[in-house]
């Protein structure tokens, strides 16, 4: 009983660590999203002419379709309605 009680506890912490953004760890930080956390707040138009280092880089408009394929070396910045960046991250 105390051994199913542990592989219990045990399932529930690792769910928990899972459930972070890439955004949120920066072991994750593949396409280099902290140094433009920046952005965070400033219109969309704000990165025109923007030298930006990572590989690939991806704007999102409000309600913009994307495609859902995961590339963590993809930096994206993702804007609200009023075209403000609300979050910059990998993915």
């Amino acid at each position: 009983m105390l051994a199913a009680l542990m592989a219990l506890a045990a399932c529930s912490s690792t769910s928990e660590n899972s459930a972070a953004s890439p955004s949120e760890n920066t072991a994750d930080d593949t396409c280099g999203a902290a140094q433009y956390q920046n952005y965070v707040g400033k219109p969309l138009s704000s990165l025109d002419g923007v030298q930006i280092d990572a590989r690939q880089v991806r704007t999102i408009p409000y309600n913009a379709a994307v495609t859902m394929d995961f590339n963590l070396s993809r930096l994206n910045f993702l804007a609200d309605q009023d075209d403000k960046i609300i979050r910059v991250y990998c993915g």
